[in-house]
Parts: C-alpha cells; sequence; structure tokens
C-alpha cells in the first residue's frame, strides 16, 4: 500500500502520472500543504529520529506556515520523500543529513543554511 493518502480529497499541485524516481526510497515524511497543494517551494526542513521502519524523520514545510495552520491536521499528510523531491528538488542533496538537523532558506534563496532544530515545550 503506497504511503500517499488522500482522505480530503486535496487539489495536488503536481498530477501524480507526472512524478519522476528522482531518489532512491527512503520511507515516508510528513509535509505541508503550502507544498503539495499551493506548490509553494520547501523552505524549511529537518529531520526527527524516525517513528518506525517506513518513516525517514522528514518534516517538510513552506516556512510561512503561522501556528493555526500548522495546529491544523488536515493542514498535513504523509508521504514519499520522492514526492517532495517532485515538487522541490533543490532537497535532495540534504537527504543524507543527520538526525537531529534543520534547514532553512528565504523566499528565492539557492540553497538551505542549516539551522538549531527546534525544541520540544517541555511541561
Amino acid at each position: 500500500m503506497p504511503l500517499e493518502m488522500n482522505p480530503l480529497d486535496k487539489a495536488f499541485k503536481l498530477p501524480r502520472e507526472k512524478f519522476k524516481e528522482l531518489i532512491a526510497p527512503m520511507g515516508g515524511c510528513i509535509a505541508s500543504d503550502r507544498i503539495l497543494v499551493d506548490g509553494a517551494a520547501v523552505g524549511y526542513m529537518s529531520r526527527e529520529t524516525p517513528t518506525d521502519s517506513v518513516a525517514s524523520g522528514w518534516t517538510f514545510m513552506a516556512g510561512d506556515e503561522d501556528q493555526d495552520y500548522a495546529d491544523n491536521p488536515d493542514n498535513w499528510a504523509i508521504y514519499e520523500v520522492n514526492t517532495i523531491c517532485n515538487y522541490d528538488p533543490t532537497i535532495i542533496p540534504y537527504l543524507d543529513s543527520r538526525v537531529g538537523t534543520a534547514w532553512g532558506k528565504d523566499i528565492g534563496a539557492k540553497h538551505f543554511q542549516e539551522e538549531p532544530m527546534p525544541q520540544e515545550p517541555k511541561d
């Protein structure tokens, strides 16, 4: 069963039949609809410890999602990492980054810069 699911009948920016295999399979990731529905470039990505054997640990965002947007689970889904590569191939050189790294780029920038990994709030 493929990782991509479309339970909300989202109108994706790219048709699946146009996808190419740009990278070897590396598992699933979490990605914002700002990328897959709105067509925004990846502006921020972070890699955490994978939660299971089919996860890559990657999360991809446009970087302009506000807190209300980010808090809405309908704005996120799980995809194969290759799917995100088809939307924004500039992420490919960073995909072998170690767990615990984060990368960001300003709008219009060509290269990502390493950023501090966000810390989870402590209860």
